[in-house]
Order: structure tokens, then sequence, then C-alpha cells
């Protein structure tokens, strides 16, 4: 009878053929996938992180416990042995190759090994991208060869020849486990299509909404943006009424109060996804104002915010954030907004024209905000509608997928200065 493997080479070997299959399942789509596919993209990454240590072990294995002696020589047995140089050539390289494409794409996409455990770049040139991607795609196609080729040497020994070479590689020759270890390669094979994303629809045309205060053109915006603009933009009758209001307001009696902001407000953004939405926001921002809410004309107000302080809740997208490709956080670390006077659309509504700076281009900006409260404590929420493009915000292939404008919103609490 056939020497067999050992447990632990035998576990190693069973293991390592359904990450693969997974892995080829779900390769070959991620390129189709555009920006629905990064999520998986980085459990494409962990696992072939998984194989290549597991091929380690395997390798260490096969000196600790030697395979068993070899039953065929002859050019079928040096067939047999360059299909498992070539496979382990493989295990090897292909893991390799995609760690070392991602570590020089031009977007830094941070590699953390299921969520959790970071691994850092390669050290090599942006220039070895092309032969690392060409390399990686040649593998696969390489790699499903040597399968096949190993899979059919398997067959011809057990169904042909009927040595039992292939029991070496099933513990205690149960036929039960024969059926059952194979069949793993369906099942990642199966698991690695089934978590695919489903075929977008192409979507509906979207609504548009108009900026008239700035001169701009109308623009596609999601279902949400637009109502959210909606709910911020006052009624035309509304509007009438103020402006009447205003006119007759007296003029104010002294200089316009400043305000305090104070902890726990927010300034979120969001936008469109491939048919999803990603929405995070800023943690460290400051503001300077100082408004007469009856007389809002007095209004100045200055918004600065730590770029680097932006995140969506994913530890592989805000590591891509501060890049080139979207807010350049190295070479430009802050975003202000400033005004000089706001204008009354409504009871308590307002707007504000200013200019809105990030990644070191400044543009004509509106934001529309409401006041609530009274006295010395006041609570400010608004919107605005900001075109990412016009400032250089997501200039990449990773990008593709987002929609060209990004909804911002904002709530906070503010103090009258005594």
């Amino acid at each position: 009878m056939p020497q067999r493997y050992s447990l632990v080479a035998i576990t190693l070997h069973w293991a390592i053929a359904a990450l693969l299959a997974f892995q080829l399942a779900v390769g070959w789509a991620l390129e189709g996938l555009g920006a629905r596919g990064f999520n998986l993209y980085q459990l494409h990454k962990s696992v072939g992180i998984t194989i290549l240590t597991l091929t380690l072990a395997r390798i260490a294995v096969r000196y600790w416990k030697p395979r068993p002696a070899k039953l065929e020589g002859g050019w079928q047995g040096a067939l047999a042995s360059g299909v498992h140089v070539g496979l382990y050539i493989f295990m090897l390289g292909a893991p390799l190759s995609g760690w070392a494409l991602v570590s020089t794409a031009k977007v830094k996409v941070p590699t953390l090994i299921f969520g959790v455990l970071p691994l850092p770049h390669l050290p090599l040139p942006a220039s070895s991208h092309a032969f690392a991607e060409n390399g990686h795609g040649l593998l696969a196609l390489i790699g499903v060869a040597l399968f096949l080729l190993h899979v059919a040497g398997a067959l011809r020994h057990h169904l042909l020849m009927r040595d039992g070479l292939i029991w070496r590689m099933v513990p205690g020759r149960s036929t039960t486990l024969l059926l059952a270890l194979p069949a793993l390669l369906l099942v990642g094979f199966a698991a690695g299509r089934a978590i695919l994303p489903t075929p977008q629809a192409a979507p509906a045309p979207a609504p548009v909404i108009e900026e008239p205060d700035n001169g701009a053109e109308a623009t596609n915006v999601t279902e949400a943006q637009v109502a959210a603009a909606n709910a911020a933009a006052p009624a035309d009758n509304a509007a009438a009424n103020a402006t009447e209001t205003a006119a007759a307001a007296p003029a104010p009696a002294g200089p316009p109060p400043a305000w305090t902001v104070q902890p726990g407000g927010r300034i979120g953004f969001s936008v469109g996804n491939d048919g999803e939405t990603i929405s995070g926001s800023f943690s460290k921002w400051t503001a300077q104002i100082v408004m007469d809410p009856d007389h809002p004309a007095s209004a100045d107000i200055k918004v600065t915010i730590d770029i680097a302080s932006a995140s969506v809740g994913d530890a592989y997208k805000d590591g891509m954030l501060p890049g080139d490709e979207f807010f350049g956080a190295a070479a430009h670390p802050t975003a202000t907004f400033v005004a000089k006077g706001a204008e009354s659309t409504g009871p308590s509504r307002y707007r504000a024209s200013g200019t809105l700076t990030v990644k070191g281009v400044s543009k004509p900006q509106t934001i529309r905000f409401t006041l609530s409260g009274k006295d010395a404590t006041r609570r400010v929420s608004g919107s605005a509608t900001v075109t990412r493009s016009a400032f250089g915000v997501g200039n990449g292939d990773s990008s593709k997928g987002l929609t060209p404008q990004v909804a911002v919103t904002f709530d906070f609490a503010a103090k009258r200065k005594d």
C-alpha cells in the first residue's frame, strides 16, 4: 500500500485547493464590478495572503515530513514532478504578484487582512505596476492549466492505473472523504460566485436640481440629495414674505453678536456609489460665526475642516481618503468655507453664498441653513450640494462609480458670546 502524506500535509493541501477555487471564482469577476467590488477586492487580498501563508507552511512540512516516494518514472513521472513544481510557483507567485500590484498602484489602498491585521506595501517602484498586473493575470491562467493537469493525473492513477496513489491524500482510505475532500473545491468555487454582487440594472434618469444662485448649470443628483435640498429650500411664497419682513425690519442697534460652537456638532457628507450611498463625516473642524439672526446681512462665517479627519467608517476607504485621488491631505490639510453676509429665505431660514476651498481650489458655494431656539443658544442645521470634480476630488479609476455631486450636511449648537 502506498505511503500516506502526513495529516498536516493533507489538511494544508485541501485547504489551499479550496481557497484557490474561491480566488479564481472571485478574481475574474472583480474587474467588471467597478466600485461595487471594493469590499470583495479587500477579501480577495486577504484570502490571497492566507494562501501564501499556508503555502509556506506546506513547504516547511514537506521538508519536516518528506513526501512519499514516487511511484512512476519516465516522462510521465517527470511531467507529474513538473506540474507539482509549477503549482508551488503559482501558489507563491499569484499572491506575491497581487501584493506587488497593490503596492505599486497609483491609489494606495491600505491592506488589512480580514479587516484586522495591517499589511505594509512592498517597497517597489511604481514603474513595475504593469509587470505585476500582467504577471498576476498570467499566473492565474497558468494556475488553472496546472490544476487541470494535476486533477487529470490523479484520475489517471485512480481509475486507469488503479495503483491507489490518490489514497495518499485521503486520511484512513475513507471512501466518504474521497468524495468529500474534492467536493471542497466545488464548494470554494460556488462560494466565490455566490458572494458576487448581482448584475445592476441601468439606473433610471436622475432628477435635476437647479442652483440659480450660483449661475451654475443644472446637474443630476441622487434622490437622497434632492430630498435634502428640497427640505432645505424655502417655498417661493415663504421667501417673498421673508423679503418683505426683512425690508420692514429696523436697523441693527449695534454690532452683530459672535457665536461659539458647542461640542457635539457634526459635518457629514454622502455620495452615490454605483447605486449605493457612501456616508461619512469630519471629526475635526472649527467655525467662527458672527451674525445677527434678525439682520442676516451682518453674517461673517468661516468654517475650517481638518481633511485628515474624514471617515466613512471603513478602514480601507478611510485609508484612501487622504490620498491625492480624493482630498490630497498632505498638500492641503484643511478645507474652508467663507461667507460675508447671508439672506433670509423664510422664517428662521437663511442662505449664504461664499467661497469653498478644497485641495487649494476655490469656487463659489451656497449653503442653506435654519436656526432654532432663541436668545443666547441656537441650533444650526443645513445642507449644501458640492460638485466634487470642480475641486479634483475623486479623480482616479477607483472613483468612476461616484456620482458628480456630494451632499454635505451640518448640525450643531451655538452659544452667543457675552
